[in-house]
């Protein structure tokens, strides 16, 4: 008999947590990873192979999509070194990764894959992976854990009883929620419609378009750009209108650009009461302004194309007291005003994407155009081909294309969105959507679920998208930033922590205990300041550490450290729970210093201590 968590979901987010958690458990568990759609393991709808042709490339570059903060070379070490590269085309084929460049998406499929596997193999004994195909649909919490109902449960999966599965602990990484367009409701299910680009119908469709036809792709974001390039490198000379709301273009990284991060001082007048939309726009602008003009001014080696991601970086640890002032309906607004320029503010993509797409915007027979306004309707024509009609600011007119692609359309309201598993939860009070902004759920600090009476829904936690309002006013995250990888690389580490946490207090029958303890070890800290960071140190390299080998090792000296810090406590309780309650402060401590995001991965890993030659090279 060993406890079980069970993960919802086994995209990227689901996978990256099943990963941490077959790493940071030290005693049996079970980690049951349930995916309803086998294509999307390691995966999800971004990077599955079947929806990513070669030519899709990763918005970033390559060196940042390791799915391990404190590895901040593993993909790029993956690529070069382990890939099996026995199927990939020419160029990938002999292509040498580097940190700065380009990379398919569809590799991150096989790395993921890799990753989970290596995982499994060098946990702990008695610690298990069950990958079970199902959909769950609702969630039952109980005095002891979750009944979980699963739909057409199959593959490794336990046996069930009436499709019920028991867990202790339960980890929602449903993903992406596709919202169906008004718009588009006369022709949703039309041979020249493509709803989802990012699958392979939707990729077999663009594939197989004649050159010389017209198309429309409605957005001008990332997912967009994707399309267009796909066309423009299979030589597509027909016109393609890239339909804005905004008009939005997004920049191109600079050569050799690496993320960094910069001080600058707190925008003060942001947190100043709200005013009105017009005025706190003004305070915006000029405290943008002044910040953009101090970087170029006191960091002249900064790419001036990257200054305002800077900037962007900059304000996230004071956006949250900023944001308090805004009354809930005025901000919901704001982001869904400003959303799309905010993204682009926040990330733009590599060379490789950008550069024939802006070959095609700007040269004198491009034949690549900005069309802006609002989308409105979507109707068949006589000649079988699409009819789009198009609000701008000034003028309505019309855009008659043989196909329309859109993208992406995510559902991020979960009052709107319509799967079983979301209209049980919220029906139940179990989930609560964001009340700040509409967009994911209602959480805690740690992404636990909270209900409807604002308290805890059990053990449940949640992470990437689901979490996209609380990490924009909790942590000043803006545009993708709030549900991407860079986000989910920490979510995943304080998730697995969290659940395993929650597991050893209640099996040593602790958990009532540890606000208690908490107090009377942050007087004993002081005295015992040598050991208490000694064994911090030890536990962050514990959780970094990737062989079970080496795991072991540095447990057993953590748990020596621990003992030497019990030691010194003057409390009167039985040691091994001291012992236990001790380790539970030091692992949290060595999560917060794991997932610090006001530097960066590499100076991370130098922070830590964890660097290795190729940081120190850097």
């Amino acid at each position: 008999m060993r406890p079980r968590v069970l993960v919802v979901g086994a995209g990227l987010a689901g996978t990256a947590t099943a990963i941490r958690l077959l790493r940071f458990a030290r005693a049996p568990l079970e980690v049951v990873l349930l995916e309803q759609r086998s294509d999307y393991r390691s995966a999800g709808v971004a990077y599955h192979r079947d929806g990513n042709p070669w030519d899709h490339v990763f918005n970033i570059q390559a060196g940042r999509m390791s799915a391990f903060r404190e590895d901040v070379h593993d993909f790029v070490r993956w690529a070069n070194r382990e890939a099996d590269r026995q199927d990939w085309p020419a160029p990938w084929d002999r292509f040498e990764f580097v940190e700065q460049g380009p990379a398919p998406r569809r590799l991150f499929q096989d790395y993921l894959t890799d990753r989970l596997a290596e995982a499994r193999r060098e946990a702990c004994p008695g610690v298990v992976l069950v990958e079970a195909d199902g959909e769950a649909v609702d969630l039952e919490v109980r005095a002891d854990g979750v009944d979980v109902t699963v739909h057409q449960l199959s593959g490794e999966a336990p046996a069930p009883v009436a499709d019920v599965l028991f867990a202790d602990h339960v980890v929602l990484a449903t993903g992406l929620e596709l919202r169906d367009p008004p718009f588009a409701a006369e022709v949703a299910g039309h041979a020249s419609f493509v709803r989802n680009p990012y699958s392979a119908a939707g990729v077999r469709k663009l594939a197989g378009l004649p050159p010389e036809a017209s198309v429309a792709i409605v957005g001008s974001v990332l997912s967009a750009y994707d399309s267009a390039g796909l066309l423009l490198r299979q030589g597509h000379t027909g016109r393609i209108s890239l339909i804005s709301r905004t008009g939005t273009i997004f920049r191109t990284y600079p050569g050799g650009h690496e993320h960094g991060v910069v001080r600058l001082p707190c925008p003060v007048s942001l947190l100043e009461p709200y005013r009105g939309r017009e005025e706190f726009l003004a305070r915006v602008r000029g405290e943008w302004e002044a910040a953009c003009a101090a970087v170029v001014r006191d960091h002249p080696g900064i790419d001036p194309g990257v200054v305002p991601e800077r900037v962007a970086k900059a304000w996230e640890p004071h956006l949250p007291k900023a944001l308090e002032q805004i009354p809930s309906p005025d901000l919901r607004r704001l982001l869904d005003e400003f959303g799309t320029a905010i993204a682009a503010i926040r990330v733009g993509a590599v060379e490789y994407t950008m550069a024939v797409i802006e070959r095609a915007l700007h040269s004198a027979d491009g034949s690549v155009e900005v069309v802006v306004g609002n989308v409105e309707r979507i109707t068949p024509a006589e000649s079988g081909r699409l009819v789009v009609q198009v609000a701008a600011p000034d003028e309505k007119h019309t855009v008659e294309v043989d196909l329309v692609v859109s993208n992406f359309g995510r559902e991020s309201d979960y009052s709107r969105v319509g799967g079983r598993l979301w209209r049980n939860l919220l029906g139940r009070g179990i989930a609560v959507p964001h009340a700040r902004t509409g967009r994911g759920l209602e959480v805690d600090e740690r992404g636990v679920l909270l209900g409807r009476d604002g308290g805890p829904a059990g053990p449940i936690s949640a992470l990437g998208v689901l979490r996209e309002g609380d990490e924009i006013v909790r942590n000043g995250r803006t545009g993708a930033f709030t549900f991407n990888l860079a986000a989910i690389k920490n979510q995943s580490i304080a998730v697995a922590a969290s659940a395993i946490e929650q597991l050893e207090l209640r099996e040593g029958g602790s958990n009532h205990r540890l606000a208690q303890f908490r107090g009377h070890v942050s007087n004993m800290e002081e005295a015992a300041r040598g050991g208490f960071e000694e064994a911090v140190g030890l536990e962050v390299r514990r959780l970094a550490t990737r062989t079970r080998s080496e795991r072991e090792v540095l447990d057993s000296r953590l748990d020596e450290r621990i003992r030497f810090v019990g030691e010194l406590s003057s409390s009167s309780m039985d040691a091994s729970l001291r012992d236990r309650l001790t380790r539970v402060l030091v692992n949290r401590a060595a999560v917060e210093r794991l997932t610090d995001v006001s530097v960066t991965p590499r100076q991370l890993r130098r922070q830590l201590g964890i660097a290795n030659a190729e940081d120190l090279e850097d």
